[in-house]
Parts: structure tokens; C-alpha cells; sequence
């Protein structure tokens, strides 16, 4: 089990640490603004001193405006302790009448390269949740320390501009609003909000093992400190290279506003004039912003190929297409079409028995009816064949018009194999009505500051 305790994890950061107020966080929550009124937030919460104190601060601030918090622990199941843990982190929220829920990871666990696979399924996880139940805010404990070992590691890595501004205050996907409030506080003021409070926590022993590239970081602050790179000086200046990224984001979206257009069936149309005149570190963000929105990855594609297929792009030598990050780059009339690679697409997915929400694709969001028995009902690509053999069925009056292109991507819904209805092309089995909507919201919007909107 792992240790919990008070008084000796603050002995060891600075006795002398001042606690957190309500007015400082509330500071902190303003430059992380702004919020609905009476706003729900989600809080993840490992049951560490840092998120501790933030779900008892978030809670605080919330309820002072007649809102509310949940937290959201996730047991990732790679200790035997892990599930005790979430339990006694639930009884004390209980105890102080916060809400609650505890998400599950059950794996597959990789080999290699665990930790980095635990925290994209946690991310996930807690994600997933957000869009279910409809929340907009999902906070983070990350704090100043944090903030010093990440721009510590990647320059260990030789990142570039974005990797070393380090953590974004601020970071938008198509769902939610990830939020860190705490990244210019020391995690001993967290601590000391926490015996101010008098709020035990939980030690995770992976925070101690030399085995992860953040311990032995960590392990060497004091030698960082003694160059001058204290955690406050590094956190600085991941700040200053922040507001550098956000210049550069905004010429990025200029960019993107003067070039793109994106349609509800998850394509784009690209004028490459403008791209190909931008200087060109815009105009190459820009083209990995386009193919991480149509593509729904979660990372851009590598830089050579970017690059190959930017000088293709730009210079107007595109010829028959290519693909780069899950998509089509195709030619079409002085413009470029920017699809979805139909062998890229995610396989279908089932609905579920009871109306909500679904996710396909890393791109479409289907809302379904209540009371309808969905059973043996799927969503998933049309696909190339499906695809032509629709060519021959007329579409209703006042269909959009969709590229040939367009079509093998497009959601789906099927029952046990049986083509029912392709909403995007007005087309629905006869008795095969489903009720659903379907949204085009890709997991990385257009522009880095906002939601994709279409």
C-alpha cells in the first residue's frame, strides 16, 4: 500500500510554504477563463497531494458561483494497491460531499514504454467521460515543478518551439476544455493547502523509481538549481516560449482562415495560394493542422513527409495525390481536397442499447435518440465498395453536393451487415429511421485556440 501521510511529505518541501487560498485560485481559474455561469467542472484526481488540493480548491470556487465539481480518478490497475487506493480517495470526497467516479483502465498494457501508454489512456478515459456527460471544463494539477521537468525532458529530446513552451495552460479539442490553473504554483503550497486543511494524500512509489526519465529529473533538481535553473526560472521561461507559440498560432490561423474550408461530411477545400505565400514555418503548421483535423490523429505527421507533400502542395506538382497523417491530398481545379483515407478509417463501432452519445473515427460525433432498441446497430465507414454502388440511388432534393472522394469516409450506420442509411448523403432505408445526428467534430479543431466549427 502506498504511504499516506501529512506532516513529514511538507517537512521534506519547505516547512515554510504558504497554503493556497481561495483568492489566490481564484486568480489562477480567471487566467484559465472564461467559465459559464454556475459551472461544472471535471477534476482528475490520482489522489496525490497536487490534485488533492485542487479538487478541494476547484470545489470551493465552483460551489461559491452555484456550480459544482466531479473527480475523476483513474485506476490504471498496475498495482495491487491501485484499486484500495481509488476507494479511500472516493471516502474522503464522500466526506466532504464532492462527487466522485472512479474509471477503469483494463489494459491491453503494453511491454514497452508503459508510462507514456497509461497516461494517453487515462487522457482518453478521462476525455471520454467529459463528452459523455456533457462537460466543457476538465482541470489538471500540473504545477510549477511539472512545468520545469517538461521543458527539461524535451530539451533532452531537441523539441522545437512548441515542445519547449512546455504545458499549455489552455488546450481545446473538439469536446472539452483541459485547463491546468496551477502551473505557476509550487507544488509545497499545495501540500501546505492540504495540512492547512487537514487532508491526508496518497504517495504513488512510481513518483520514487529511478527506472522513469522524469524521477532521475527530478532526483537532479539540485544540481539544475545550482546552474540557475531553478523550478521557478524554468517554468519562466517555458512561459516566455508559450506566448512565442501563441504569436505564431495566431499567423498560423490568419493563414488557415484565408485558406480552408472545412464541409460537415469531415473534408476540406485548400486554396494553396495563400499557404504557399506565408512564410514557411506558417504555412507548413498550417497543412499539419488541416491533416490532423480531417485525419483525427492526435499528433502531426512527421516532418519529412509534411515537407515532401507541403513543396507538392505549394508548388502545384500534386499529380495524381498522395496521403499523408490518414489523409487524401488530391487536386481539383486550381483548389486541393483534403479527405479521409478510407484504409485508415477506425473499424465500425457499436451502438448502444440506450440513446447517447458516440464517438467514431476520432472525427464524428453521432447523438442518438432515447427509446429506440439498438441492438446488432453499428456505425463505421461507408466504404469504397458500398460507396459505388450507392452512385446509382438518387439522392433527395437539396442534397449537398459530396466529391466522389468523400464518400468511402462518410459515416455508416449498418445492422448486422445490412446497409441502413448514410445520413450525409439523405439516404435512409426504407423503416431503417434512426433518429441519429451526426457531427462533424475531429479531435484537433482547425485552429489550435478553439473548436472546429462548420
Amino acid at each position: 500500500m502506498a504511504a499516506r501521510g501529512r506532516a513529514v511529505p511538507l517537512g521534506r518541501s519547505g516547512a515554510d510554504a504558504t497554503p493556497l487560498d481561495d483568492v489566490g485560485f481564484a486568480a489562477a481559474m480567471a487566467r484559465v477563463g472564461p467559465f459559464e455561469p454556475a459551472p461544472d467542472l471535471a477534476v482528475a484526481l490520482s489522489g496525490g497531494a497536487d490534485s488533492l488540493a485542487l479538487a478541494l480548491l476547484a470545489d470551493r470556487w465552483a460551489r461559491a458561483q452555484g456550480g459544482g465539481i466531479v473527480a475523476l480518478t483513474v485506476d490504471h490497475r498496475l498495482r495491487p494497491e491501485s484499486a484500495a487506493e481509488a476507494a479511500q480517495v472516493a471516502a474522503w470526497l464522500a466526506a466532504r460531499g464532492i462527487r466522485h467516479e472512479i474509471l477503469v483502465w483494463d489494459g491491453p498494457y503494453p511491454l514497452h514504454d508503459l508510462q507514456a501508454a497509461a497516461r494517453a489512456a487515462r487522457y482518453r478515459l478521462l476525455g471520454d467521460w467529459c463528452r459523455r456527460q456533457g462537460r466543457l471544463h476538465l482541470l489538471t494539477a500540473h504545477h510549477q515543478e511539472d512545468q520545469a521537468e517538461t521543458l527539461l525532458l524535451r530539451l533532452g529530446r531537441g523539441s522545437g518551439l512548441n515542445g519547449l513552451a512546455a504545458m499549455a495552460p489552455i488546450v481545446e479539442d473538439g469536446h472539452h476544455r483541459l485547463l491546468r490553473p496551477l502551473l505557476a504554483v509550487p507544488s509545497a503550497r499545495l501540500k501546505a493547502t492540504l495540512l492547512a486543511a487537514a487532508q491526508d494524500w496518497i504517495e504513488d512509489p512510481s513518483n520514487r523509481n529511478p527506472a522513469f526519465a522524469r524521477v532521475r529529473v527530478r532526483t537532479a533538481k539540485s544540481l539544475f538549481a545550482e546552474a540557475g535553473l531553478t523550478p521557478q526560472r524554468l517554468a519562466e521561461t517555458s512561459g516566455h516560449l508559450g506566448r512565442a507559440r501563441a504569436a505564431l498560432e495566431q499567423s498560423v490561423e490568419r493563414a488557415l482562415l484565408a485558406a480552408v474550408g472545412l464541409h460537415p461530411a469531415g473534408f476540406a477545400l485548400v486554396d494553396p495560394r495563400p499557404l504557399a505565400a506565408a512564410p514557411a514555418e506558417i504555412g507548413l503548421r498550417a497543412l499539419a493542422a488541416i491533416i490532423q483535423t480531417i485525419g483525427g490523429e492526435e499528433f502531426p505527421p512527421r516532418f519529412d513527409r509534411l515537407q515532401r507533400a507541403a513543396r507538392s502542395l505549394f508548388g502545384g506538382t500534386l499529380g495524381a495525390g498522395r496521403t499523408l497523417g490518414g489523409c487524401r491530398i488530391l487536386a481539383r481545379q486550381g483548389r486541393v481536397l483534403v479527405l479521409r483515407e478510407p484504409a485508415a478509417m477506425a473499424p465500425p463501432v457499436a451502438l448502444p442499447e440506450i440513446g447517447e452519445t458516440v464517438w467514431w473515427d476520432r472525427r464524428f460525433v453521432i447523438e442518438l435518440p432515447d427509446g429506440l432498441d439498438l441492438r446488432g446497430f453499428s456505425v463505421g465507414g461507408l466504404g469504397i465498395e458500398d460507396a459505388a454502388r450507392m452512385r446509382g440511388i438518387a439522392e433527395p432534393p437539396g442534397t449537398p453536393y459530396l466529391p466522389s472522394g468523400v464518400r468511402p469516409s462518410l459515416p455508416a450506420f449498418r445492422r448486422e451487415g445490412t446497409l441502413l442509411g448514410v445520413p450525409h448523403l439523405g439516404w435512409m432505408l426504407a423503416g431503417a429511421e434512426i433518429g441519429a445526428v451526426v457531427r462533424f467534430r475531429p479531435t484537433r479543431s482547425l485552429t489550435g485556440s478553439g473548436f472546429t466549427a462548420v
